[in-house]
């Protein structure tokens, strides 16, 4: 595996093969602040023109690129895949009352819950203008499956919001809905609209699903180990709103007599809970156990890669995955 210095040069190596198409990507972002109406002009700038990873758009040529796929398909592909990024952080964001993100004022802080609504479901239309451009009907299927498991994972997490009693499995199926839709769908439609043979589309589906698990761990580890400034966020903040994460829930499991988050969840003692489950938390195992599980999961997208040719694309995409695991947020 290709040993890089640091998180930039990481991921210019990763996006090397894609670099161009990912430029056609940023383009096609551009554009859209192009209204005529100034008050969506400016959410548009605030919100698909803020520089980021682009990491769900680079899977789809990733994945497109390694059988050779349409460029123009693949570039709107990806542009659709970032835009339901976007739009999902939008709706995520009102339902969690959050004012930051990524260090930047959210939507619904800038404006209003009211905006926030409109604008993110203006957002998912627009990406799903940009499906309907590839003219294929089961990558159309799959996108409109990816916002009801969007959708799902969202109500999930609402309805289990300060519940203690979560189970690993209902855990996984959560962040499957949040997150590793997303991830799943942008290596499948790459696939797909490359006309890649069943059997590879079905390998590029576990890629991304194991690689949006891992990813979702990885964030949920730092949310309590993370620097604030880095985060965007302050450390902790899934507790006091009462999400059980991974690591919470092998804190519980290994100390079921010593129930902070229980305590914590019902009102008791907030403060000092907060902090003692922190403390148990970076005194423990507990957050290195957690890695420990996104690591298996980037090992199966890893291994599943495997099984394709040893293309400049499938050493980029191995990549990602060592990356997904040693990110910073």
């Amino acid at each position: 595996m290709t040993k890089l210095n640091t998180d930039q040069s990481v991921l210019d190596f990763i996006y090397e093969p894609v670099h161009r198409q990912l430029e056609a990507v940023e383009d096609k972002l551009r554009s859209l602040s192009n209204q005529e109406h100034s008050a969506l002009e400016g959410l548009l700038a605030h919100t698909s023109l803020i520089p980021g990873k682009r990491v769900r758009p680079a899977i789809t040529l990733l994945a497109g690129r390694t059988q050779q796929g349409s460029e123009e398909l693949l570039v709107t592909m990806g542009a659709a895949m970032e835009l339901l990024h976007v739009s999902s952080l939008i709706h995520d964001d009102m339902v969690d009352h959050a004012s930051l993100r990524r260090g930047r004022a959210t939507v619904n802080s800038l404006w209003d819950n009211n905006i926030a609504v409109m604008f993110g479901d203006y957002m998912f239309a627009v990406s799903a203008v940009h499906v309907c451009d590839t003219g294929n009907v089961r990558v159309v299927r799959r996108f409109a499956e990816t916002i009801m498991e969007l959708s799902t994972g969202q109500i999930l997490e609402s309805f289990s919001a300060f519940n203690a009693n979560c189970s690993l499995d209902q855990y996984n199926d959560r962040i499957y809905n949040k997150t590793a839709t997303l991830f799943r769908t942008a290596a499948e439609s790459g696939a797909i609209l490359s006309g890649a043979p069943e059997s590879t589309v079905q390998l590029f589906v576990e890629y991304g699903r194991n690689l949006g698990m891992a990813f979702q761990i990885i964030d949920d580890i730092l949310d309590f180990e993370g620097i604030e400034e880095e985060v965007g966020k302050p450390v902790g903040l899934d507790l006091i709103e009462g999400k059980v994460t991974l690591p919470t829930l092998l804190l519980m499991e290994r100390y079921p007599q010593d129930n902070s988050i229980d305590a914590l969840f019902k009102g008791k003692n907030r403060e000092a809970n907060h902090k003692r489950v922190l403390e148990m938390l970076r005194n423990s195992s507990v957050l290195s156990d957690s890695y420990a599980v996104a690591g298996e999961f980037c090992d199966q997208a890893k291994r599943t890669l495997l099984q394709l040719p040893d293309t400049r694309e499938r050493r980029s995409m191995m990549e990602l995955a060592s990356y997904v695991l040693e990110r910073r947020r």
